[in-house]
């Protein structure tokens, strides 16, 4: 009796032991998995207890060991992650970490990073464990943790070595020889400079010139019948090419300054002078178009007295000559007036050892690859000569004149055409040459790495800039949420959102309608920079933001093409082409290619786009007026309608249109008529001098005195406030 007590009291325990082990699985929702077997609702505990011969103690043990061993996996799984060291004290933070390295930093896991981000404007939307996020937001982080930080000691990096190339110290007075003096002709548009240097030099390059204004620099050598030899430059007159102008009076010698005799100092004429001035170059004025009736060279000089331009005849040291560049009178006279200056100049160079020169202009030619045209200003240039200009280098592979013509050498103060480029450097960039194309490597890679610091250095300002501004948004909604809880301003900024979140490609980009994206493509460097410097005048943003994606040099691309379409633009192109094929796919895919070789009808161009995207506005155009002479109601059904007896003073009514009435010249209603008549009869239209009565499509009283205007609405095409200044 007392063994049979012992086996019941042996089991009930296994019993106890396994029901605990199955209410422990319950809570880790295997519940309905292990639990249904024992305790169903055909087998109470209670009947367990009366039979439990029935419970085999193996088969309990097999139950309850596989949920154990996969209990204990989780325990050391939990053990494992507590293993990371704690952070006691600083964290050591990085201008940017991934989350996963701050949590480890921070000594927690990455749940905790994600908990804390609730509490900051970063979005957790996108945030993956190798998301990076920046100081500003690490900083919060760590604070928000309780925690202080410090910034981690940058690894020291070696300092590079400086190799880049610089020009040689100067030569000895007793190695210079002379040179031709480099002339820059300046002036007002269409004052004739383009003429006098084709006079000077016997070719039609004026012929040649769209519209008549000279779109980029030109370098040529005039030999004069003395001998003599006057290297030219020939900067476009336009306001867009100022720029151009001011890189050419860096390196000329003399400036030779057109004025047009009949039209006296304009605004570009005034802007010459200061670019001289700033380059401390000298001046010869150069009277032009005196051939003609209403010239008056006296007027001109006197005009120039107002600049600080004193001529020899009032007691100044800057000669003036009157030519007439169309008919070659007098221009011998103002070629000795150069040659003169520049012998009391003393122009010299050192012929000898590395070159170098200045870039006047660069373009990319289909056949030649990158071409640029250079001034020699030391040694002499020839086939075969390593340079570097920029962050690019060339090997001298061909030289050419102004002619196209093949030359074997350039020596100081000689332009010449030079093909072998890499890339195509920018027009102003001053070339050097160096020993081998290895230092050339040497000084393109150093020059890189500092405009990449120099720009690392820039997005860093602008980041900061950004973040702060950011920031303060931010901070201003927090505000006006700060009463909400966290759900509340979850929902919130989920609907200030949504319209945004969920919107399709096509309908943001109709959202972004205002905007203008262009592509700018030009024939040469300087062309290019030109537009640039008139779009960067651009003041209409809050019209129409114009946005510049992409510029560069050549003719119009598949690539253009494709940013066109991506970002919705214009494709404006100076001087350059589009092939066939181009013009097809473009108009395939709905893209404006907008052509031009003058520069004025290209920007007119540009501001009829910009026009087309400003909404129109609506335009009143008064038909008729009539005078309240009498008021009276009338009785229809149950209501009482004020009628007005009215005379039409100008024009005529015409019940389809538009009214208002205006009473002490304030407008009290704006709508339709319900009725007019004419002597009791329903009338379309009553005329000049007619008299009638109207009424309302709502009742408002009338006043004898009040003035009824009809009028249509018209809408007009907006034109932007831009004024590039032509």
């Amino acid at each position: 009796m007392n063994r049979g007590l012992v086996l019941k009291f042996d089991s009930l325990v296994q019993l106890h032991g396994a029901c605990r082990q199955l209410r422990t699985l319950s809570y880790r929702k295997v519940y309905s998995a292990q639990w249904k077997p024992v305790q169903s609702s055909a087998h109470p505990v209670w009947s367990v207890l009366l039979y439990p011969q029935f419970w085999q103690k193996d088969k309990l043990i097999s139950i309850a060991l596989p949920q154990r061993r996969h209990l204990a996996t989780k325990e050391e799984a939990k053990k494992k992650k507590k293993k990371i060291p704690l952070t006691k004290g600083e964290v050591e933070i990085r201008q940017k970490m991934t989350i996963e390295e701050l949590a480890q930093a921070m000594g927690k896991d990455i749940d905790h990073i994600y908990e804390v981000l609730l509490y900051t404007d970063v979005s957790l939307d996108s945030l993956e464990p190798d998301s990076i996020i920046y100081e500003d937001h690490i900083k919060q982080i760590v604070k928000k943790s309780g925690m202080k930080y410090k910034s981690a000691k940058l690894k020291e990096e070696k300092e590079r070595e400086n190799t880049d190339a610089v020009k040689r110290p100067p030569a000895d007075p007793a190695v210079l020889t002379p040179r031709p003096p480099v002339v820059t002709i300046l002036g007002h548009v269409d004052h004739g400079k383009t003429t006098l240097l084709d006079s000077l030099r016997k070719t039609q390059v004026a012929a040649m010139e769209a519209g008549g204004i000279t779109q980029h620099i030109g370098a040529f050598l005039v030999h004069l019948p003395s001998g003599e030899k006057i290297t030219f430059l020939d900067t476009p007159g336009h306001a867009a090419f100022s720029a151009m102008r001011a890189r050419g009076t860096h390196v000329t010698d003399i400036v030779i300054l057109v004025v047009a005799a009949e039209d006296g100092v304009m605004q570009q004429t005034i802007e010459s002078i200061q670019h001289a001035k700033n380059a401390g170059v000298p001046l010869i004025v150069a009277i032009n178009k005196c051939d003609k009736p209403e010239a008056d060279p006296e007027r001109v000089k006197k005009e120039l007295l107002a600049h600080n331009v004193v001529c020899e005849e009032f007691g100044g040291d800057v000669q003036a000559v009157n030519i007439s560049a169309l008919k070659g009178e007098n221009l011998m006279v103002l070629a000795e007036a150069t040659v003169a200056l520049a012998e009391m100049l003393e122009l010299k160079a050192d012929s000898t050892g590395l070159v170098e020169g200045t870039i006047i202009e660069s373009r990319k030619d289909k056949g030649k690859g990158p071409v640029t045209t250079a001034i020699i200003q030391r040694g002499t240039l020839r086939k075969g000569c390593v340079l570097v200009a920029g962050k690019t280098w060339a090997k001298v592979r061909f030289m050419f004149d102004e002619n196209g013509k093949a030359v074997d050498a350039a020596s100081p103060g000689i332009p010449v055409e030079i093909m072998g480029w890499k890339e195509v450097p920018s027009a102003g960039d001053e070339i050097l040459e160096v020993e081998s194309e290895s230092r050339a490597h040497e000084v393109v890679a150093w020059r890189t790495y500092i405009e990449q610091q120099e720009r690392m250095k820039r997005d860093a300002e602008v980041i900061e800039a950004k973040q702060k501004e950011h920031r303060m948004e931010y901070e201003k909604e927090q505000q006006k949420l700060a009463h909400l809880t966290w759900r509340q301003k979850k929902a919130v900024l989920y609907k200030a959102n949504k319209h945004l979140m969920f919107s399709k490609p096509k309908e943001r980009t109709e959202m972004d309608k205002n905007v203008l994206s262009v592509i700018v493509k030009g024939d040469v460097d300087g062309s290019v920079e030109a537009i640039l410097n008139i779009l960067d005048s651009y003041d209409a943003d809050d019209e129409c933001k114009l946005d510049v994606i992409h510029f560069g040099m050549g003719d119009i691309s598949e690539t253009d093409l494709s940013l066109a379409e991506t970002f919705n633009g214009v494709i404006f192109g100076f001087s350059v082409k589009a092939n066939e094929s181009i013009k097809q796919l473009a108009a395939k895919k709905g893209i404006k290619i907008k052509l031009q070789n003058i520069i004025y009808k290209l920007i007119e161009d540009l501001k009829d786009e910009l026009n087309s995207r400003l909404p129109p506005s609506v335009v009143e155009n008064t038909i008729g007026e009539a005078s309240v002479l009498n008021v009276f109601s009338v009785t229809v059904g149950k209501n009482k309608i004020p009628v007005a007896g009215c005379r039409v003073q100008k024009g005529l009514l015409d019940k389809k249109m538009k009214f208002k009435l205006i009473r002490n010249r304030n407008v009290i209603w704006k709508g339709s008529l319900s009725s007019l008549k004419h002597h009791k009869d329903d009338v379309q239209v009553i005329k000049v001098g007619m008299d009638c009565g109207l009424s309302l499509d709502k009742n408002i009283e009338f006043s004898i005195g009040d003035e009824i205007i009809c009028y249509e609405e018209k809408e007009v095409q907006q034109t932007t406030s831009w004024d590039p200044g032509f």
